[in-house]
């Protein structure tokens, strides 16, 4: 068993290590979001003619459209370090006052699922983004004493899925606030060219077009198939990335024409079949589908409301006709569907 554990962290790093060789270092590579790319380029372009570190960034949306690699980007641009951290791994203030106490003039801070912090944590990052300061309480009871640290001009960068969960006070102190939103297929295959570059692999048209339909608006399930198309061309192939090795890996990683993949497919199938398309809560569907209910509902739910296949009520989740023709079922009546 621990053998097995060794093996499945040494192949979660390589996949790691694979995604962030993908990951463009500047602005001007980055594909996608030109409206969060355009607005960023200009507090960026302005901090440094001022000298200064920029404004404190918050950006939101869901997983994979590239939160955290415009984090580096902005480190990258400013010249500054980047220290990477995240919201459940900061539980109490004395975590978080570390961190700050060792970054550096310019350096940039990335807090990922920032909606996620401690609220002592919370409190004490309030402080430092505004004043540039923390208090750090030495002892405890009546002789405990607060000793303020003065600390250099950094950014913050906050990256979250769940921009609703940030409170008020945290979310008005960033300067810029940027919402990423799904790619088009347009898009995806530009990624997708860049990066068959930077492997070194021969991407034909079609299987860009076909991999760019089926990564569900999503840079980093692109680079994901990409590198399974490539496996699958090396092993069962000609070496080349086209339509008939994208095909092949399709179907054995189990991504169907929509771009759904097993937890997609499980979702609504527990939806239409077990629950006869709903309304059914999200905790009852997580059970049943085997996941946590946070998986379901930034993971899968994101894209399947995209497509029209889910719906979320005050009741509940409920399969649309949509989804019960995808998996090639006959849907009840319209008013037992909608009742």
């Amino acid at each position: 068993m621990a053998d097995d554990r060794v093996v499945d962290s040494a192949a979660d790093d390589l996949e790691r290590a694979a995604e962030a060789a993908l990951r463009p270092r500047r602005l001007a590579d980055f594909v996608g979001q030109p409206v969060v790319r355009d607005q960023l380029s200009l507090v960026l372009d302005a901090a440094n003619a001022r000298n200064t570190p920029p404004d404190h960034v918050l950006l939101s949306g869901p997983p994979g459209l590239g939160k955290t690699t415009l984090a580096m980007i902005i480190a990258a641009e400013v010249d500054g370090a980047l220290r990477m951290t995240s919201g459940p791994a900061i539980q109490h203030a004395g975590d978080l006052a570390a961190i700050l106490s060792s970054l550096q003039e310019r350096d940039v801070l990335f807090i990922d699922e920032i909606h996620r912090l401690a609220r002592p944590a919370e409190e004490m990052l309030y402080l430092a983004m505004e004043d540039y300061r923390v208090d750090v309480v030495v002892g405890k009871g009546p002789g405990a004493t607060s000793i303020p640290l003065t600390l250099p001009p950094f950014t913050v960068v906050g990256a979250t899925t769940r921009a609703g969960l940030l409170p008020a006070p945290l979310r008005d102190r960033f300067g810029f606030t940027g919402h990423l939103e799904f790619y088009s297929p347009a898009e995806l295959e530009q990624v997708l060219r860049r990066s068959a570059g930077l492997l070194g692999a021969e991407l034909r048209d079609d299987a860009a077009a076909e991999l760019a339909s089926r990564s569900r608006g999503t840079p980093r399930i692109a680079n994901r198939l990409l590198r399974r198309v490539q496996d699958f061309a090396q092993v069962r192939g000609t070496g080349v990335l086209d339509l008939a090795a994208a095909h092949g890996a399709l179907d054995v990683f189990e991504v169907d024409r929509l771009g759904l993949d097993r937890l997609d497919r499980a979702v609504l199938q527990a939806l239409c079949q077990r629950f006869g398309g709903g309304p059914v809560g999200l905790t009852t569907l997580a059970v049943t589908v085997g996941e946590e209910p946070e998986t379901v509902e930034t993971v899968a739910e994101p894209f399947l409301v995209r497509e029209g296949l889910i719906l979320r009520t005050p009741r509940g989740r409920m399969a649309t006709p949509a989804a019960y023709d995808h998996l090639g079922l006959r849907p009840p009546s319209e008013g037992m569907l909608f009742a």
